[in-house]
């Protein structure tokens, strides 16, 4: 008789029934590692400036690298902060009305250091329902305790900050959401938040370049860049085309955060060449301030071709429901010459999987013909027009 086998089971053994789980529910995931120059039209990236491949910003890169090197070669705090960095966080906070301004290796790292410097086991945060993921790990990350509100609701906000107890509080919201693009009101948020004694921390990072006078950003459209009560983070990988992130807000926050901020202490400092070209990128922003209407304009067109209302931002969403139904149809796009967003749950709650499409300030007319026909075609049997 053979002996039973006692061995404990592998520790990875769990990994293929998870996969075959995933599979089953139409939410696996691949990498699709893409060339230089496939032919589709890119309508599922954020370069919502179309600057990732200006010339301008290409040489604010490549400059950067031949005056600093391919790295910051450390952290921030010990050789990785060059006066290039110093040159972008003036030059960003001044943009954006802000009092200081510091650059993190991306818009990820810069949400989890200003919510956990800010937050801890003596603080409420109240956190939109509907926030980023990155907003979502930060308020697990700071200890503090946590309630989510309902998606865009001050008053459900006010209950809440009403009920606490703690020293601290915290409002967390994105200014423009990364999912449907819709507007938050951040006025509402703002006065709840400053009557009940909270800091309202904003994620821009949907917001700067897009929304608000020149794309300053959406706090500026609502008349609060610069609120002495306010904190704001933004990526410089979207609408700026390049890498990275950076928390804006009063002096004392940016001190705070260099001697508290972990993703800031102990992270290697963004690498030179995404400064150069971000900081390119600002610049060209600033002399062309009509690039944020050009979005907005190809955003109601693409809205228009997917049957959808126009957005307020560069987020066009088309819901489908079913996850494998809008795979398919991301695929279909694809194939059709057009690439686009696909959205299923985590990012998205069960049962509004959607193709996300994201408008570009330099989409031309034949582009724009070109995504109508794609969309057409697709969400016609889709059912989705």
């Amino acid at each position: 008789m053979p002996f039973p086998d006692t061995r404990p089971p592998h520790p990875l053994a769990w990994l293929e029934p998870h996969a075959a789980a995933r599979r089953a529910a139409g939410l696996r995931r691949e990498l699709r590692p893409r060339a230089a120059a496939d032919g589709l039209l890119d309508l599922a990236g954020n370069d919502y400036l179309g600057l990732a491949h200006h010339p301008r910003v290409v040489e604010g890169a490549v400059a950067a690298v031949r005056t600093w090197g391919a790295g910051s070669t450390g952290s921030r705090l010990v050789t990785g902060s060059t006066a290039l960095h110093a040159e972008l966080e003036a030059e960003l906070a001044a943009f954006c009305g802000a009092e200081d301004a510091l650059v993190f290796s991306s818009g990820y790292a810069a949400n989890l250091g200003v919510i956990t410097a800010l937050a801890g086991p003596d603080s409420l945060i109240v956190s939109d329902a509907a926030n980023h993921a990155s907003l979502i790990d930060s308020c697990r990350l700071s200890r503090a305790q946590v309630a989510v509100v309902p998606h865009d609701d001050p008053q459900a906000v006010d209950a809440v900050l009403a009920a606490r107890t703690t020293s601290r509080a915290l409002v967390v919201t994105e200014s423009v959401n990364s999912v449907d693009g819709g507007l938050a009101p951040l006025r509402e948020l703002h006065a709840v938040a400053r009557a009940r004694g909270a800091l309202l921390v904003v994620d821009e990072a949907h917001g700067l370049g897009v929304a608000g006078p020149g794309g300053r950003g959406l706090l500026a459209g609502v008349g609060l860049a610069g609120a002495d009560d306010v904190v704001v983070t933004v990526t410089l990988s979207k609408a700026l085309g390049s890498q990275g992130g950076a928390v804006l807000g009063p002096a004392a926050v940016i001190a705070h955060l260099v001697d508290a901020a972990r993703t800031f202490i102990f992270d290697t400092g963004l690498a030179p060449a995404s400064v150069g070209a971000a900081l390119a990128a600002l610049r060209l922003l600033r002399s062309e301030p009509g690039r944020p209407a050009a979005v907005l304009r190809a955003a109601a067109a693409l809205a228009d071709a997917a049957g959808v209302p126009a957005p307020a931002s560069a987020v066009v969403a088309v819901v489908l429901g079913d996850p494998e139904v809008a795979l398919a149809g991301a695929q279909r796009c694809a194939e059709l010459g057009v690439r686009v967003g696909c959205f299923r749950p985590p990012s998205v709650p069960e049962g509004t999987s959607r193709l996300r499409l994201t408008a570009r300030a330099d989409l031309t007319e034949a582009d724009l013909v070109r995504a109508w026909a794609a969309l057409t075609a697709v969400l016609a049997p889709a059912g989705a027009r």
